[in-house]
């Protein structure tokens, strides 16, 4: 439908929203040459961190055996993390000690993601590069620090030293593990955050203006047509949205719990034959 509108959109008089429109200015610039600041975004993070606690606060304030509807939201959400990324990914061994992060890290993405579904705030936090590096930076130094706590200084070997591996291939090798595990795997999970947000956002931005001037910048009944035509589509496309807001802060989590549990069990020692042994 989206390249249908673009394609009867007028090249006279239609602009196109871009990046820059996506994001508001700053409120309070101290950076300007580099565009940062204290802008909307940064607002939105801190009313997340507000919302979660006073969603969990309230809900858990007087807990009871039977739960109410807000009580069973909040037990069901905190069971899905727990459940779900933590004991099934970091094992019965070692979740417990995680899931306050797990827990914290999804419904903070996710309620950063969901205000680019609000119509007022109609912002997503992490479609700004800056929110998503800063928050991947964080869990870099989380399962970078486990790792060292874990096996010392011997943990940047087990992490690029594939076992098993012929010596002569190792100098090919370590340097791809390197670049693959402490430069690529950051990278791409902060952009890949970012990225989803800020194109979903661009999709609505462009949709909606495209939508508006056909509507009411042209004297054309068929371009109007086409217009409402997208309005109404664009209802599919808000709940794809959703869909995705949901699903990205699950994938964040959820390999952030993977880096973490890599990070523990960096190249476990190889099981004991333990047959072999009682036969002899």
């Amino acid at each position: 439908m989206l390249p249908l509108v673009l394609s009867y959109l007028p090249t006279q008089g239609y602009v196109p929203p871009t990046i820059d429109d996506a994001h508001p200015p700053d409120i309070i610039p101290w950076m300007a040459e580099y565009g940062t600041g204290f802008g909307k975004q940064m607002v939105m993070i801190i009313l997340s961190v507000i919302l979660i606690w006073a969603l969990f606060g309230i809900a858990m304030r007087k807990p009871s055996l039977v739960p109410g509807r807000l009580q069973w939201i909040a037990e069901s959400g905190y069971a899905f993390v727990r459940n779900g990324m933590g004991r099934d990914i970091l094992g019965e061994k070692h979740f417990r000690q995680w899931v306050p992060l797990l827990f914290a890290t999804f419904f903070f993405v996710l309620f950063n993601n969901l205000f680019g579904a609000i119509p007022i705030l109609q912002l997503p936090s992490f479609s700004h590069a800056g929110a998503a590096y800063a928050i991947a930076i964080i869990m870099y130094i989380v399962w970078i620090g486990v790792g060292l706590r874990h096996h010392g200084v011997k943990y940047f070997k087990l992490a690029v030293v594939p076992q098993g591996v012929p010596g002569w291939i190792l100098p090919l090798l370590v340097p791809l593990e390197i670049i693959s595990n402490f430069i690529v795997r950051p990278l791409t999970h902060s952009l890949r955050l970012m990225a989803t947000m800020l194109a979903g956002h661009m999709i609505v931005m462009l949709a909606g203006s495209g939508a508006e001037y056909l509507i009411t910048q042209t004297d054309s009944i068929f371009n109007a047509g086409l217009g409402i035509g997208v309005i109404i589509g664009s209802v599919a496309l808000y709940f794809l949205e959703l869909l995705i807001m949901v699903l990205q802060a699950f994938v964040f989590t959820l390999l952030t719990a993977l880096y973490i549990q890599g990070a523990i069990d960096a190249h476990p020692e190889p099981a004991v034959d333990t047959s072999t042994t009682v036969a002899a």
